[in-house]
């Protein structure tokens, strides 16, 4: 008998449900680098006012960003967009985004942007390790293991 993992129980499918999309990954490098306002989203992104408001809307539901009212003198109250401890967890991710990027995708001119550690200033780095702290170098490292909240079918 062959037992293998449901498609329909996918971590990474319910993941991309929320952040799966261009200008949401936008919002969120915006979000990560100190963008508030949306206003200001919308000069560095480029999204247009619906699709920004849309997106936005959906990180606040989803619990990734949390509204903050302000107020400018003379102006009405609006809201600013902070991340949450959940929305801060996806930085790996899109650093992870970048790099491939970087890589395969900047071309002659090098990548765009370069992350260094503020405190230091050398180059940020990421690496996959075990628990036990043993570098993993890619998939054929790695062994799935049906977790707590599998759905398994049998074959």
């Amino acid at each position: 008998m062959n037992v293998s993992f449901r498609v329909d129980n996918c971590s990474i499918e319910r993941t991309l449900d929320i952040v799966g999309e261009k200008w949401t990954f936008l919002v969120l490098r915006e979000a990560f680098s100190g963008v508030r306002r949306f206003a200001d989203m919308q000069a560095s992104t480029g999204a247009p006012r619906q699709v920004l408001s849309a997106r936005l809307a959906r990180l606040v539901d989803e619990g990734l960003l949390r509204k903050v009212p302000y107020r400018e003198p003379g102006q009405r109250q609006r809201d600013e967009y902070r991340l949450t401890e959940k929305g801060r967890d996806l930085y790996p991710l899109l650093v992870s985004l970048m790099h491939w990027g970087d890589k395969y995708l900047s071309g002659q001119q090098g990548p765009p942007v370069l992350l260094t550690h503020r405190d230091c200033g050398a180059a940020i780095e990421q690496h996959f390790r075990c628990a036990d702290g043993h570098e993993v170098a890619g998939p054929h490292e790695v062994t799935p293991l049906p977790g707590s909240g599998a759905e398994l079918k049998s074959a």
